[in-house]
């Protein structure tokens, strides 16, 4: 459809509707925003969505909405507490990316009256398309060319400005063009909830995935850790590696993102945590935190390649015997090896999503070469294992179930024509599912 704009005199501000696209819309949006909003359309960026308003079929306005901006210093000051928490948290945020008006004369209240109703309906439908509420709205305004004259009248909240900088692949460049911060609380405690160290009864369901280990298999963890190679010399050690690096990983597995959350992590450690993770034991009694340096010297030296077999081998223990095991590959977003961006495999449970071993791919092999590598210590004999399009190879199969035992479950799209026809041609849906 080539969406119009009624004249003034039709349109009555009362009888705007908004709703969500349909799927067969989303050429035609993401055509018309790219043609007439000033910074065209490349993505939405992360989790979307995608509103048009109405009056009875004709468009009047395009709304995006995307995932929260990663950084942004205002509004983390804005929000308060732990940037941890900040950081687990920012998936409750999302932000108006693009707003636009379709060509045509002005009418009065038309833009605060479409923002208002999108803001009414935004939490819920995030919550039907990507299974989770939202607590807090965002977006950023240019002051050198608009005012936020609509934003204000819905009662959005100025919280400052940004730096001036935009982020490209893995870094941040300057750009000059600082642009003010508006927030809207979608929740009428957003800025509580989201800044609490506690959990709060209206968070928004999250799944949380989570291993209880018992004192056995504590210790069993620990054993695996002993076996690693100690790179650091005799002097001057004060902690023990394998304390320093079950408490790395317990930071990780906790949220904490790079050196400084995992440092702010370690400092809030309770007694009872301290003693747990068996750390250097002080003569009062009290067992000592290890520094960020020596938490930052630790993650410089461990041997990842010995570190992954140990957990790999462990992480067996804790995963059920018979559990069908899912193969996937994945690119680490702003993770390189000599300008590489690295690529991994891993081995998962489809219940317990306990990663069993997981291999890095070697430039410049392809990730089909990582399979054997991959499952070569990974038990699977009558055990189900599945895997996407890519690995819909003969020689993948053919070791999956002649030298591993195992039964196999993958797929088959348009990269195998003569496969495909092959299924198509047993008709399929005669059988019981």
């Amino acid at each position: 459809m080539e969406p119009s704009v009624l004249p003034t005199s039709a349109v009555d501000v009362s009888r705007v509707r908004v709703r969500l696209i349909g799927a067969n819309e989303r050429r035609e949006w993401d055509r018309v925003m790219r043609a007439h909003h000033d910074l065209g359309l490349t993505a939405l960026v992360g989790r979307s969505l995608r509103y048009v308003a109405e009056v009875d079929g004709t468009w009047l306005a395009l709304v995006g909405w995307a995932s929260a901006a990663l950084k942004c210093a205002s509004r983390d000051r804005w929000i308060g507490g732990s940037p941890t928490l900040q950081w687990q948290r920012l998936n409750l945020i999302a932000n108006n990316s693009r707003f636009l008006l379709l060509p045509g004369e002005r009418v009065p209240n038309l833009a605060s009256r479409i923002l208002g109703l999108t803001l009414a309906r935004l939490s819920a439908d995030w919550h039907a398309v990507h299974g989770h509420r939202l607590l807090l709205a965002e977006t950023f305004i240019d002051p050198r060319r608009f005012r936020g004259t609509c934003y204000r009248a819905t009662n959005w909240i100025d919280v400052g400005a940004t730096r001036g900088f935009a982020k490209s692949n893995d870094t941040y460049v300057a750009h000059g063009a600082s642009k003010r911060i508006w927030v809207f609380p979608l929740h009428r405690h957003a800025r509580l909830i989201l800044s609490s160290p506690l959990p709060h009864p209206d968070l928004p369901h999250q799944e949380v995935k989570i291993m209880m280990l018992t004192d056995a298999d504590a210790t069993a963890l620990f054993a695996r850790l002993d076996q690693l190679d100690d790179p650091r010399g005799t002097r001057g050690r004060r902690h023990a590696q394998r304390s320093l690096v079950a408490t790395l990983l317990c930071a990780v597995v906790s949220g904490a993102q790079g050196r400084t959350a995992i440092s702010e992590w370690v400092q809030r450690l309770s007694p009872a945590m301290r003693r747990r993770r068996r750390g250097r034991r002080l003569a009062d009694g009290r067992y000592e935190r290890p520094s960020e340096a020596t938490l930052r010297r630790m993650l410089q030296a461990v041997d990842i390649a010995q570190l992954e077999h140990q957990l790999g081998d462990w992480l067996q223990t804790q995963s059920l015997a018979d559990e069908p095991v899912a193969l996937d590959g994945k690119t680490l977003r702003g993770a390189r090896k000599h300008g590489r961006a690295r690529h991994l495999v891993s081995a998962f449970g489809h219940h317990s999503h306990v990663v069993v071993h997981q291999v890095e791919v070697p430039e410049p092999e392809h990730e089909l070469h990582a399979v054997n590598p991959l499952l070569a210590p990974v038990p699977l004999a009558g055990r189900v294992v599945t895997a996407d399009a890519l690995h819909t190879q003969v020689e993948t199969a053919r070791s999956l179930v002649e030298e591993k035992q195992a039964h196999d479950l993958l797929t088959v799209k348009d990269h195998q024509p003569t496969l495909k026809a092959d299924i198509a041609s047993l008709q399929m849906e005669a059988f019981p599912p």
